[in-house]
């Protein structure tokens, strides 16, 4: 994608909100299921606990809560709305997606509403979307959220991917900002040569769900965890390295570095690459786990609660995941 041009109108965040399930599992109540301990967890992937969803809670409940106060801080009812994306790997049902659920529970009437499947790139690949609909005037503001219910497609039985996973959305309302302002470059790919190392084959049309398939727990989450370590560290750095340039800044320019957050050691990998201080880095994969796409905007909203993004700041946000496919973009708040 070419450098956003001074033809297309620029688009930022308006407003922004969370929203995580009450439900907080703690690795030592995961030492009483599992053979694991806290220390092994924390040593290895940084977290320390994960929200958990009711078992009355859907991801488009999630959505629901993290998108009403996106659109509080907006200053905006579900009825302004043009544009609704929902990205999730955990939709309420196949069809009809979360995003026509969502659109229905706010009374956004006039909105179109899609699911983008991009699992924990989707909310930058669904920002780069909603962004292009916005820059031509298509559309004049759109909502876009990242949700997953993790919990739902986690084997719990399963020491290696247990420990990793929570449950949780972030919801922003993108719209006109003042002019250099905005998102300022895109860098999104894939590597589906890469897709066996994480996936969830069961309920589909390749293998549709069956007793025997339940019984095999084709139903939750593989992860070849070596592997896709790998591929984090990997395109953590080399997408960062090119969208900045795509952007025409410079790894010194970034005041806020918000990466997914899957594990604290490929943080790491990506704060020396990047020469970035602790102080310009956010990281809550300590109190989340691995959120999917819920996990960039969950880490953006907290900073924005916090008080580190001012006005002017570039923010730099990386996700990656399964497909495997990876996402960055560059922001000027």
């Amino acid at each position: 994608m070419r450098n956003m041009n001074n033809s297309l109108r620029p688009v930022g965040i308006v407003g922004a909100g969370k929203y995580v399930p009450e439900r907080i599992l703690t690795n030592q109540d995961l030492e009483k299921m599992v053979d694991t301990s806290d220390e092994w967890i924390v040593s290895r992937t940084g977290i320390k606990e994960r929200h958990i969803a009711a078992p009355e809670e859907a991801t488009s409940d999630l959505a629901y809560h993290a998108a009403v106060q996106a659109l509080e801080a907006a200053g905006m009812s579900g009825s302004d709305l043009d544009l609704i994306i929902v990205a999730t790997v955990t939709p309420d049902m196949f069809f009809p997606s979360t995003a026509c659920l969502l659109q229905d529970r706010l009374g956004a009437k006039k909105a179109a509403a899609f699911d983008l499947s991009a699992a924990c790139s989707g909310f930058v690949y669904g920002l780069a979307t909603a962004v292009n609909f916005l820059q031509t005037g298509m559309y004049n503001n759109a909502l876009v959220i990242g949700a997953d219910c993790l919990s739902r497609i986690t084997d719990y039985s399963d020491r290696n991917t247990c420990v990793l996973f929570g449950d949780g959305a972030g919801a922003v309302v993108l719209g006109e900002v003042p002019e250099g302002r905005g998102f300022q470059a895109f860098d999104l790919g894939a590597e589906g040569a890469g897709g066996a190392h994480l996936y969830l084959e069961g309920g589909g049309s390749r293998v549709p769900a069956s007793l025997e398939s339940i019984e095999a727990k084709k139903h939750a989450i593989f992860m070849n965890g070596r592997e896709v370590f790998k591929f984090a560290v990997r395109v953590m750095g080399s997408a960062t390295e090119r969208v900045l340039e795509k952007a025409g800044a410079a790894k010194g320019d970034v005041d806020l570095f918000i990466p997914h957050q899957a594990n604290i050691r490929i943080i790491h990998s990506a704060m020396e690459r990047l020469e970035l201080p602790p102080e310009k880095v956010v990281v809550n994969v300590d109190k989340y786990a691995n959120t999917s796409a819920a996990s960039v905007p969950l880490a953006l909203i907290e900073a924005l609660e916090e008080g580190r993004i001012h006005e002017g700041d570039t923010i730099l946000m990386v996700g990656f995941g399964g497909g495997l496919t990876w996402g960055a973009s560059v922001l000027k708040w």
